[in-house]
This record gives C-alpha cells, structure tokens and sequence, in this order.
C-alpha cells in the first residue's frame, strides 16, 4: 500500500487475503487498516488532530475527517472551531457540536507507509491469537494430533496446525525419544491466555490419556456402555484402570483387553509398552482393593474410614508381589482406590492386633480400676476407648456375658470418672501454657484438643480465628508402607513438608465441624460493630 488514495479495488483485495489467510473476520482487517490510515494522517496533518478514517468494505471507498468542537473562541485550533467556521462545514451548527471537518486523501510516504503496515500487522496478530485461543479454550481434556516442531530444554513444542502446543518435561513418558517432524498424540490439560499467543499445555503422562485412548479403542467406552471409574499410572512403566460395565451381559475387562489382546495392545504400544492392568470397578471398597492389588492374592482387608487407611493383610508369599518392584503395585493400587493402603503379613497383623489388645486391656484395667479378666473381656467385645465404655446404651454394655445391670452401670460410672480426670489433667496443662479460657467455651474442642492448640501456639480467640478450616482439621497424609527389597521390615518414607496436616488433624473433625469453630472464634470480631439500626439511631440524633 503505497498511497491513502490506492486504487479501491487493491485495498479490498489485501484485506480479503489477509482475512482468509489468518482465518480471522474481515472486519477485523479493515478496522486494522483504518487505524493504520488514521495513524499515517496524523503524522501527516498532526498528531493533535482528531483524524478519523473509513473505509468501506464493499466499495473500498476511503474518507478522511477530523472532529472538531464548535467553540466561542477557539483555544485549541488543532480540536476546535469557531462558530463562524462552523457554519461553513456544517449548516446549522451550535456552539459545544461536535462537528465533521472533511480531509483530502494524502500519499504516503515510505515511512508512513512503513507504519501503516506494522499497524496492520499487529492488530492481525491480535486478532489471530484471539481466534486461537477461543478455538482451543474449551477443548481441555481432548485428545489432539500434531506435529513435534522443536525439543527446547527437555519440552517438546507441538505443532497443532493453527497454533503450537508444548509438552513439558514432566508431561511426557520416561524415556521416550521425541524427534523433530514425527507426529505425535496428546492430552489438552489446560489452555491460558498469553501475551504471545495461547499456551496450550500437553501431556502424555495423565491419567486421563489412556482413558480417551481407551474410548478411541473400545467402542463399548466410546457409546457409555463401559465406563472407566479409575485410572492411575507409572508413566512408561505400568499402569492400572478399574471398569464398570452397564450391560450385565458385557464383561468390562474382556471388552477393554479385546480379541487376543488386540485393543489394549493398540494402547499399549501408544504408550510406549506400559503394563495395564484391568480390574473390575466395585462399590465396595474392600473388594475393590482386593482387585486392585492384582495379582497378589489378598487374605483380609480392614478399613479405617476415619483416617481413610486401608490395612492389607497378605499371606508371606505374596507381600514382594503385592508391594511390587519399588512399591509400584501397591502405589498404584492406592492411587486408584483413593485410600492409603498398607500392606502387612500374616504375621505382622497378628503382631499388631496383640500389641493393640494388650494396650487396650491395660489402658481399661488401670482407668477403670478393674482386673485384668474383665478389661480383657472389653476388648474381645470390641471396645477400644472410654468414650465408648461411657457413653454406650446401658443395655448393650449388660448384655455381654458375664455382665449384669449394675455391673454395667458401675463401669460407665467409672469411666465418666477417668474423662473427667483426663479433663482436669488436660485444662491444667492448657493453663500452663497460657491459652485463654474463652477458647473452652467454643463448641467441639476439648481440653486435649485445646492443649494441643496451645503448643501449636495457638492461644487466643484472634490466634484460632485467623485459621482457615483446612489449617485446622486436615488430616494428615502419610506415605505408604514400602520395602526398598524384599528383606527386612518395612520402610516409611520420611514425612514431606507438605504432608503435614491440621493442627487437629488427629482428632477426626468433619469439615462442618471445623467450619463452627472457625465462626465461633471469629464472633467477637462483630460484636463490637454497630447493627444498621443502632447506626441510624445514631445518625438522626
């Protein structure tokens, strides 16, 4: 474009091209070309100026103007006009108009022109990214094919025909070579806007990619007929996903493994050989585990909801198999059922289970002042704390045998005592170390609950009231038992920082209770502050 008074026909045949070839709105170009034209005019007639510019999209007829204020006496002859002039450009004209004042079209000089096009350019760009990012925005979570462009710091940059995609280092499977021109396939996880364009992240490490490589493959995934409940993998090493089939008469596993093998071999080598294991999605969480644990054989399964731990029972043979190489099976079996899974032997739970019995038997024996038979017989009937003893029904407590009415009563009796001990003992050691007694009055905090605040450093109601929920009642998260080999005792990872939970994670409060204490403490900040009406009252006096 070397002049602002280009034949018409030029100026509407550049616009349709540059439209068609970014694949972006036609008007976009032509707003883009006339904020070239007004930026060229100013430098032109002067930036002072108001210069506006249109340019028909049909015709491609151009018309220059500049704005001016119709004024009484004119300050500023770059925006302004007096009356007199008014009158010329616009009949009828009053003072404080806004009037058209028409301009000659001017060439363009090298310079301006020059300009002009890096105007045009830019608002291209703009608009191009725009388009990219809206096309790609709602298609997280979708399986794409591109091309690898460039290995860049260990990230592999994807070519996606109208935009690039980039699969970090930690998104791609150990140890697969990614070269330059090969084709490649990827999970969309997330699409954010950028200055130089939308970033659209990748990955071949994700769950969720061998479940849409799954869909792709077994039709039966493909129409909800099958559904994968779970999925957890060792990128490039082994993987496990637990299915569901709608259709009694289906067999999930079956389906999703194929014709000797043929669909799950098909991801399989998309995944550069990882193992996957199938198993039978279960509602019930003990059978789900047991599948899980495949091919270990499982001897018993006993569930902590409370802490959502899950112990496993094994029998000696089969502890190497259930842990797997490194702990692989037992990671996996625990990211896909969502629980902490440890794994002991026959004879490491029978050792636990004695060491439990005998520390329950004791603890009743020396709080409840009772013999040895009788704390013992407690534990047989399964009770593990005084609460329990206190505060069954009174029926329930007799009915053991050997047990009469008053023996039963004598004992609650008793263990109300020992609660009430413990409390005292408790509230002594929250005074000693300084935490108000306004944080007793809140509801569900004991005074064990309140020493462990106190130590925490936690000692007024500002002090609890600044705690989220979460900093309060999250349950802490351990790693799971493991062997580094198959010799000796098992082996705890030390605890990460970021293991840490609630400062009462310990003690099993739900969210809505955390939520209440939070609130409770948070009261007294609104006490002090005066209701609407008390304002008002206030205001009119």
């Amino acid at each position: 474009m070397s002049a602002i008074s280009a034949n018409k026909a030029e100026l509407l045949a550049i616009a349709n091209a540059v439209a068609s070839e970014k694949m972006i709105d036609k008007a976009i170009v032509i707003e883009a070309m006339e904020e070239a034209i007004q930026k060229s005019a100013r430098n032109r007639y002067g930036a002072e100026n108001d210069i506006r510019a249109k340019l028909d999209p049909l015709t491609g007829d151009l018309t220059l103007w500049r704005v001016v204020e119709v004024v009484e006496e004119v300050e500023d002859y770059f925006k302004q006009v007096d009356l007199k002039q008014a009158e010329k450009l616009q009949p009828g004209a009053k003072v404080g108009d806004f009037i058209v004042d028409p301009l000659p079209p001017v060439d363009l000089g090298r310079i301006d022109a020059q300009s002009a096009k890096q105007v045009i350019f830019q608002k291209v760009r703009d608009a191009e990214r725009e388009r990219q990012y809206e096309e790609f925005k709602d298609r997280q979570g979708e399986v794409i094919t591109g091309v690898i462009k460039s290995v860049e710091f260990g990230h592999v940059i994807v070519n996606l025909g109208r935009a690039e995609g980039v699969i970090r280092r930690d998104q791609q499977i150990p140890r697969e070579a990614a070269r330059t021109g090969e084709r490649v396939r990827a999970l969309i996880t997330k699409v954010e806007r950028n200055n130089r364009g939308p970033q659209i992240f990748l990955s071949r490490a994700h769950p969720d990619f061998m479940k849409k490589l799954f869909a792709q493959e077994v039709p039966e995934i493909y129409d909800n007929i099958i559904e994968i409940k779970a999925a957890a993998r060792d990128p490039g090493s082994r993987a496990k996903i637990g299915v569901i089939s709608r259709d009694s008469s289906i067999d999930p596993v079956g389906a999703c493994v194929g014709m000797k093998g043929s669909r799950v071999q098909a991801v399989v080598q998309e995944l550069q050989g990882e193992k996957i294991d199938i198993i039978p999605w279960s509602e019930d969480t003990a059978t789900f585990v047991v599948n899980a644990l495949q091919p270990a054989t499982v001897s018993r399964v006993v569930l902590d909801e409370d802490d959502g731990r899950i112990e496993v029972v094994v029998p000696d043979d089969q502890l190497s198999l259930a842990i797997g190489r490194r702990g692989q099976n037992v990671r996996l079996a625990s990211q896909l059922t969502g629980h902490q899974i440890d794994i002991m032997t026959e004879e490491e739970a029978s050792e636990k289970r004695s060491k439990e019995f005998a520390e329950r038997s004791k603890m009743f024996e020396e709080e409840l002042d009772v013999d040895e038979t009788l704390s013992q017989l407690l534990v047989a009937e399964g009770f593990a704390e005084l609460e329990e003893v206190a505060y069954v029904d009174l029926a329930e407590l007799a009915s053991i045998e050997g047990f009469d009415e008053e023996l039963a009563e004598e004992l609650q009796s008793r263990a109300l005592e020992a609660l009430e001990r413990q409390e005292a003992a408790h509230r002594e050691v929250r005074r000693g170390l300084g935490v108000e007694d306004a944080l007793a009055e809140i509801p569900h905090l004991t005074e064990a609950m309140l020493v462990t605040l106190g130590k925490a450093g936690i000692k007024t109601l500002d002090d609890l009231a600044d705690l989220a929920t979460d900093e309060l009642i999250a349950k802490k998260r351990e790693a799971p038992r493991r062997r580094n080999n198959t010799d000796g005792p098992p082996q705890r990872r030390p605890q990460r920082e970021t293991d840490k939970g609630g400062v009462l994670g310990e003690y099993g409060l739900s969210e809505e209770q955390g939520n209440e204490i939070i609130m409770a403490a948070r009261a007294h900040w609104f006490e002090d502050e005066p209701t609407e009406e008390a304002a008002h009252a206030d205001s009119t006096q």
